[in-house]
């Protein structure tokens, strides 16, 4: 059990791209949690499967690696496999601002290692993206659907538009812990903690190959973009990195203390498991799961 003082610790990645994203997770998530008490590993998915969608084996094997909660977003009808891993896995969520009839839901009460509930809910923007419910009004009615017990509420915001997702970190900030953005698989220097105690980031960019264009391969979004032509994206390869952000939360008002960008490179460790030697923002104790085994076959 962690100390009186000890902060909940929050370890939360972005958006998870193919191979290299996903072995980035096995290498470097459990010993992140070990070294850093982290108490609670949140990632969006979407990318995981040769770059669009979830299979139920790759859900598994990242669950293995210590990712407790695992989000899709604007690609959660792009693979049947999707379908499969949100009608079994309750710690898979879509958009909760989808219309009510599709399968799975976006909001959902899960507990940390020590014990801590905590509240999350998943929306899309609106602004260059398909037509869903307003994120704003999504939110306020998950939000009154908690339990008044559930003090740590995050939220995720996968969304195009910055101006967006930080119009939403305004609305509610003292209102929730946290409020993070993905989809454009590019990290954003704007994290900080809103006056009234909700941290904020607009995207935590990618788990992923940056050797690329936001995931992809070089050469065939060159072809697209000059010749307007058709061209097949594959997932790039090089310099994977593990991105997105740990937070520490008060672990009684739920309020968030501080938060810092996490940039970890996958390669190059002689120790991979043990995770990068990244200080903490301040001590704590907790659990951590064992070292998974080695990542399923997929592109």
């Amino acid at each position: 059990m962690p100390a009186d003082d000890a902060p909940f610790r929050a370890l939360i990645l972005g958006d998870v791209v193919g191979r290299p994203g996903r072995e980035a997770v096995l290498k470097l998530v459990p010993g992140l949690r070990r070294e850093h008490a982290v108490d609670l590993v949140i990632a969006n998915v979407e990318n995981a499967a040769s770059g669009s969608g979830i299979t139920p084996g790759l859900f598994r094997s990242l669950a293995r690696a210590g990712i407790d909660l695992m989000t899709l977003g604007d690609h959660s009808w792009k693979r049947k496999e999707n379908l499969e891993v949100l009608q079994r896995e309750p710690r898979a969520l879509r958009p909760h601002n989808y219309p009510p009839e599709a399968l799975g839901t976006g909001a959902t009460v899960l507990e940390g290692i020590s014990g801590e509930k905590v509240g999350f809910v998943t929306v899309l923007g609106r602004i260059f993206m398909e037509p869903v419910d307003c994120p704003f009004r999504t939110i306020d009615r998950a939000l009154a659907e908690f339990p008044a017990d559930v003090r740590i509420r995050i939220v995720e915001v996968h969304a195009e538009a910055t101006s967006e997702k930080i119009s939403i970190g305004w609305y509610l900030d003292g209102r929730v812990t946290c409020v993070f953005g993905t989809h454009t698989h590019v990290p954003t220097a704007d994290e900080r903690v809103l006056p009234k105690g909700t941290a904020y980031i607009s995207d935590l960019g990618m788990t992923g190959p940056y050797d690329g264009v936001i995931g992809r391969t070089i050469e065939p979004v060159l072809h697209k973009f000059i010749t307007s032509m058709h061209a097949t994206f594959t997932v790039a390869e090089g310099n994977a990195r593990l991105c997105g952000i740990l937070v520490d939360i008060d672990r009684k008002g739920g309020k968030a203390i501080a938060l810092r960008r996490v940039d970890i490179p996958a390669g190059g460790r002689d120790n991979p498991s043990a995770g990068p030697p990244l200080p903490p923002i301040q001590e704590a104790a907790g659990g951590v799961p064992e070292a998974p085994p080695a990542s399923e076959t997929e592109g």
